[in-house]
């Protein structure tokens, strides 16, 4: 996978947004204004994830591509390597993941405004 593919398949996802809140070089993808994938477009080595915790970890135990998330909470957030023993397949699956784990934790409202997106 490289980079535009990873920013097209984010950006296609119904209400996401892309944005630079940690500078020029980590590149950060929002749903409704909530991350839920972020990666630095400079060196395209990793991407982080949101993750549901105990999927955290079953996960990192078994791909040696997933790591705690680098610089982010490590309970709920993956650092997935991009050229690994992860597939690109198994890397969309975990894009999906981590945007409907943070669609389903919308307010109602914010549901209901991503419906209309």
């Amino acid at each position: 996978m490289n980079i535009e593919a990873f920013r097209n398949y984010c950006l296609a996802k119904k209400g996401v947004t892309e944005h630079m809140p940690f500078g020029d070089d980590v590149l950060v993808f929002k749903v409704m204004d909530k991350m839920f994938a972020l990666c630095d477009i400079n060196k395209f080595e990793s991407i982080n994830l949101k993750c549901n915790p105990e999927t955290a970890i079953e996960l990192r135990e078994q791909f040696q591509a997933v790591k705690p998330g680098y610089h982010m909470n490590k309970t709920h957030w993956n650092t997935i390597e991009i050229q690994s023993d992860m597939s690109d397949m198994d890397i969309l699956k975990w894009i999906n993941h981590s945007y409907n784990l943070v669609v389903n934790s919308l307010p109602k409202k914010q549901k209901q405004a991503l419906l209309n997106f």
